[in-house]
């Protein structure tokens, strides 16, 4: 069955950046998500390059394969491009971008990726994730040495293995060719979407039957309840029949830093690159953002994040404990006192037919009372008045055994005479 595609593409800066340094495309044939890294002093100037120079490839392809090998190549001339703009550009040394992407070609699907991005694909009701994180975190998860709920916290799970940029001239690129029916959803995120916001919430706005505009501006919006503490982008595209009648009509629709252009500016004697209008002169002045880490794959590095993993789960399992003893301890402490102060309280009542001094106080938990017989007096129930009886059953305050005593003088005071 012929198919055609609908899509969507958004881009939020999030709550906490200064500036977006991801790029995301849905174009006629090709979709993806670049998130630069580096900082504002080149991510976003690495995504909107990598994106720009990409989206080159958003054409007709004869098979499948053709498609596959054409979107690869391309994807190292823009590594290639980035790295020539470093050497020009040193200022920008490490900055860097992931890359995230398919492409269409009939009913195929020439998947690409490399970094952190996703891609996740939806189809009836079942969503499961495409692509796998080239980071030191994962590749222990991979290998059995983590669990994924220890990666989720890692502080070093966002060091990349493997990006686009100030690296090798052709990096390790993950290709798929998937085949792809009426009824699909794709989504491809960047982590400011997959690291933030649960994945089942994801997952249940990607099985709904929302449209795909409606579904990423969710998505985004999900990411901007759950704090947003990253730039957030997302490319959401809907697979139906070519013989279904739509109003969408496919245009190259760039998102986040790609919207803007990239341009070179002379500035007393030197030249600068910058994304036009994506930073202003406060924010050049800021400290440099906390962006993911680029490391060249190395059994050193995933030796040296396994330990601090050891040692962080170790430290971990030393707070739980001593924060359960000083719970403990502090429910403890407050009983103690709770008791202290129980056994400083008098209280008059009845028992046994008699008036009754007791220490503590009347109130009770279940089981467990908190007072006890101080003085059993002489004062029979049946010596007392009903309005004297009634009052001792409830039982009557006293603030210390002084004034129990004067309770029950009282008491005696105004008993009936014989």
């Amino acid at each position: 069955m012929a198919i055609k595609t609908i899509s969507a593409a958004l881009s939020d800066i999030g709550r906490v950046r200064s500036s977006n340094q991801d790029s995301g495309y849905a174009g006629y044939q090709l979709f993806f998500v670049a998130d630069g890294m580096g900082g504002h002093a080149g991510g976003d100037i690495a995504s909107a390059i990598c994106a720009q120079k990409i989206a080159l490839a958003d054409s007709l392809y004869p098979d499948a394969e053709s498609a596959s090998q054409a979107l690869l190549d391309t994807i190292w001339r823009a590594n290639a491009s980035l790295g020539a703009t470093v050497k020009e550009h040193p200022e920008l040394a490490g900055m860097g971008t992931t890359f995230s992407g398919i492409t269409f070609t009939g009913n195929q699907v020439s998947v690409a990726h490399i970094g952190d991005s996703r891609i996740y694909l939806a189809r009836e009701g079942v969503v499961r994730q495409v692509t796998t994180d080239h980071t030191f975190v994962q590749k222990l998860v991979d290998t059995g040495r983590i669990t994924e709920e220890e990666a989720a916290v890692h502080p070093r799970r966002n060091v990349l293995m493997r990006v686009l940029g100030d690296v090798q001239s052709y990096p390790e690129v993950d290709t798929e060719i998937i085949e792809s029916t009426p009824g699909d959803r794709w989504l491809l995120c960047s982590d400011g979407l997959s690291g933030v916001v649960p994945i089942e919430i994801i997952k249940s706005i990607l099985i709904s039957k929302i449209p795909a505009t409606e579904a990423a501006e969710l998505l985004v919006g999900e990411a901007l309840e759950h704090g947003a503490p990253d730039n957030v982008t997302v490319v959401v595209v809907d697979v139906v029949d070519a013989a279904l009648a739509t109003d969408f009509v496919p245009t190259p629709n760039f998102v986040g830093s790609s919207a803007n252009e990239v341009v070179i500016e002379e500035r007393r004697g030197g030249k600068f690159i910058r994304v036009f209008n994506s930073i202003n002169i406060l924010e050049l002045l800021r400290k440099p953002e906390e962006t993911s880490g680029y490391v060249p794959e190395s059994d050193a590095y995933l030796e040296k994040i396994l330990r601090e993993t050891k040692r962080r789960i170790r430290w971990r399992k030393i707070r739980q404990v001593v924060t359960v003893l000083l719970l403990i301890a502090f429910v403890v402490f407050g009983l103690i006192k709770a008791y202290e102060y129980t056994q400083g309280r008098f209280y008059v009542g009845l028992q046994d037919g008699n008036v009754t001094i007791f220490k503590g106080i009347s109130e009770s938990l279940g089981p467990l009372k908190f007072s006890d017989i101080y003085i059993k007096t002489a004062i029979k129930t049946s010596d007392l008045n009903p309005y004297q009886i009634q009052l001792l059953e409830r039982t009557i305050t006293a603030t210390d055994l002084q004034d129990a005593r004067r309770i029950v003088q009282k008491i005696q005071e105004t008993m009936p005479d014989e």
